[in-house]
C-alpha cells in the first residue's frame, strides 16, 4: 500500500513538472515572421525605388524648365536688341545726314574762298572719314550677330573695335555685345568682366540694366548666390520698370 502511494506521488510530481515546462522557442520563430519581414523589406525597397524615379523625373523637369527659361530669355533679349539696333540706326542716319550737310557747307565755303590751299581738302574730309570708319566697324561686328549669326567671328570683331575705338559712342554697346557672346559660350569670368566694365563705366547706357542682370546670372551660375541675390536686388532697385527687373524678380523668387 505504501509503495503504491509513493508511485502515485512520483507520477503526480512528474506530471506537474511536465505541465510547468516552458513552450519551445522554436514555435515563435517559425517561417511566418520571416515572411512578414521579407514582405516589409520588399515594400520598403519598392517605395525607395519609386522615390528615386520620382526625384529623377523632377530633376529632368527642372532641367527642361531651365532650358525653356533660357530660350525665352534669349528670344526676349534678341527682340529687345533688334528694337534697340533700329533706334541706333535711326540715330546713325541722322548723324550721317548732319555730317554730309556740314561737309557740303564747308565745301561751298572753300569754293568761294580766294585762297587755294591743297592741304585744306584732307582737313575737311578727315573727321567724316574717321566717323564713317568707326560706324562701319561697329556695324560689321553687329551684323555678324544679327544678320549672319556668326557668333564666334563676332567676338574678335568687338574686341578689335573696343581696342581701336575705346572712346567711341558705341563703346558701351560693344562691351555689352562682347559680354553677351562670352556669356552664351559660358565663359563666365570673361563675360562678367565685360558686363562690369559697362556697369561701372557707362552709368547712362541703355544696356546697363541688362548688364546688371547678366552679372547676377553669372554669379548664380558660379554658385555665388549671395552676390547674385545682391545684383538682382540692385536691378529691382535701380530699374524697377524694366524687362530686366521682371527677370531679376523671377530669379529671386526661385532662389527663395
Amino acid at each position: 500500500m505504501i509503495k503504491r502511494m509513493k508511485a502515485i506521488s512520483l507520477l503526480l510530481v512528474y506530471g506537474a513538472a511536465v505541465n510547468a515546462a516552458p513552450a519551445p522557442v522554436t514555435d515563435l520563430n517559425d517561417g511566418s515572421l520571416t515572411k512578414r519581414v521579407e514582405v516589409l523589406e520588399r515594400i520598403l525597397d519598392s517605395r525607395t525605388e519609386m522615390q528615386h524615379r520620382i526625384q529623377q523625373q523632377l530633376d529632368e523637369m527642372q532641367n527642361e524648365v531651365s532650358e525653356m527659361r533660357g530660350t525665352l530669355e534669349l528670344h526676349n533679349h534678341q527682340l529687345e536688341k533688334i528694337l534697340e539696333r533700329q533706334r541706333e540706326l535711326y540715330l546713325e542716319i541722322d548723324k550721317r545726314i548732319a555730317a554730309v550737310n556740314s561737309q557740303t557747307t564747308q565745301q561751298q565755303s572753300t569754293a568761294n574762298s580766294t585762297t587755294n590751299n591743297p592741304v585744306q581738302q584732307p582737313q575737311v574730309d578727315m573727321p567724316v572719314t574717321t566717323n564713317v570708319s568707326e560706324s562701319d566697324a561697329y556695324d560689321r561686328a553687329v551684323n555678324l550677330i544679327l544678320r549672319d549669326k556668326q557668333y564666334d567671328l563676332a567676338i574678335p570683331e568687338f574686341q578689335s573695335f573696343i581696342k581701336t575705338y575705346p572712346n567711341s559712342s558705341y563703346a558701351a554697346n560693344a562691351h555689352y555685345w562682347l559680354g553677351q557672346l562670352l556669356f552664351n559660350k559660358q565663359q563666365w569670368e570673361s563675360a562678367a568682366e565685360q558686363f562690369q566694365i559697362l556697369v561701372s563705366g557707362y552709368p547712362d547706357s541703355s544696356k546697363r540694366a541688362d548688364a546688371l542682370f547678366k552679372l547676377g546670372v553669372v554669379e548664380q551660375r558660379r554658385d555665388n548666390l549671395a552676390r547674385a541675390k545682391q545684383l538682382f536686388e540692385q536691378v529691382l532697385s535701380e530699374y524697377p520698370d524694366s524687362a530686366s527687373s521682371r527677370l531679376a524678380n523671377s530669379r529671386l523668387s526661385a532662389m527663395n
